[in-house]
């Protein structure tokens, strides 16, 4: 039912902002009880959760990067976006979106986006 599409540049410049978007169809962000979460894996490491934002608007973020992270939405696009301040070359990696149903099993994955930080 639901699908998600990942969108954003592909390179970002050290100490600049990665600024990523995910258009969701086949549901509203807003609607009870959806969940739509940010993950990462960088290269050979595993999978790492940025954050999410759930369908009230609420936002929960990874303690780790917490201080640098901030998502949002567009209820008139239904998207979310990814913001992820301060980047340095640790921060490339495969950035997915994720979201789901609370008490469902399985999550809706996008296909993923690279985003490779370097000069």
């Amino acid at each position: 039912q639901v699908q998600l599409q990942e969108s954003g540049p592909g390179l970002v410049k050290p100490s600049q902002t990665l600024s990523l978007s995910c258009t969701v169809s086949g549901g509203s962000i807003t609607t009870k009880y959806y969940y739509w979460s940010w993950i990462r894996q960088a290269p050979g490491k595993g999978l790492e959760w940025i954050g999410m934002i759930i369908y009230s608007g609420s936002t929960f973020y990874s303690p780790s990067l917490k201080s640098r992270t901030a998502i949002s939405r567009d209820t008139s696009k239904n998207q979310f976006t990814l913001q992820l301040s301060s980047v340095s070359p640790e921060d490339t990696a495969v950035y997915y979106c994720v979201g789901g149903v609370a008490g469902h099993a399985m999550d809706t994955w996008g296909q993923g986006t690279l985003v490779i930080v370097s000069s």
